[in-house]
């Protein structure tokens, strides 16, 4: 967009923090004794509720050949909107700023305040009993209070890192069993969260600046016939931008009616 070409993966390191959170989820199933018969590691892929609806609704009767049915239990996640969070919003002209060291000399790396953006998800919980869904909604909302904060390297070209707070919204459930005893049941849970996160746009350097020059004149046409000329450079050539020897300024006066020309350099 307006002719340059970036990405931060700003959203992509978001949605992968957020799966990262949740890729954890054990169920364990035990015996009446009190032993563990079974321990599951839950699952989690990105992809839509009716994605995984879908396919338990292919093969949803329990008396048929199941080669083709999910397994359950079973997690899924996906990005539901995004909106922009005005009450956020800082001075968007101040800079982020990091100097480094390279081939040509020092540069300054610099990048523009972010966007603030409020970025939705909703987090999908499918298991065959009950007792399987409340032990993975009982393992996530006690982190929740209601907010659970993760820490993302926004841009480490500039070493920004952020605390990014995830907000738990809403819990809703959902019980599936209906008809027959033979037909498949879905226990599903849906949690709705905000994440509120920033945006970056694009990374811009610029080298040392070692010489100003200012000329002034007593009238307003353009190009500008000089009259007094300040030039200041640092008193050591070799200065970098965070070093602080101090400055040199040179001042004259001319009265040749010429103007300085940009292009070449010179004086004409």
């Amino acid at each position: 967009m307006f002719g340059t070409h970036f990405y931060n993966e700003g959203l992509r390191k978001l949605t992968i923090a957020f799966g990262q959170i949740f890729n954890n989820v054990i169920i364990q199933n035990t015996s009446s004794t009190g032993a563990i018969t079974k321990r599951i590691r839950v699952p989690l892929a990105y992809a839509p509720k009716e994605k995984f609806l879908v396919r338990l609704e292919q093969q949803a009767n329990l008396s048929q050949d199941r080669e083709v049915a999910v397994t359950l239990p079973r997690m899924g996640f996906e990005i539901t909107g995004l909106s922009y969070d005005a009450t956020r919003k800082i001075n968007k002209m101040q800079k982020l700023i990091r100097v480094k060291s390279g081939e040509d000399g020092k540069k300054m790396e610099y990048n523009y305040t972010p966007v603030p953006y409020n970025i939705n998800f909703n987090l999908y919980s499918f298991t065959a009993t009950a007792e399987n869904g409340l032990q993975i909604i009982e393992q996530i909302l006690p982190f929740f209070q209601p907010e659970y904060t993760v820490t993302m390297n926004m841009v480490p070209e500039l070493d920004i890192k952020r605390d990014v707070p995830i907000i738990l919204n809403s819990v809703n459930y959902e019980d599936t069993y209906n008809g027959e005893f033979t037909q498949r049941r879905a226990v599903i849970y849906t949690l709705s969260f905000t994440a509120k996160t920033y945006l970056y746009g694009p990374m811009t350097n610029q080298g040392v600046i070692k010489k100003v020059q200012a000329d002034l004149g007593t009238d307003t046409d353009s190009p500008l016939t000089r009259e007094e000329r300040i030039i200041v450079v640092p008193n050591t050539t070799s200065a970098d931008g965070d070093d602080d020897f101090g400055f040199t300024t040179s001042l004259t006066f001319h009265t040749d009616s010429k103007r300085y020309n940009p292009t070449s350099g010179n004086d004409e």
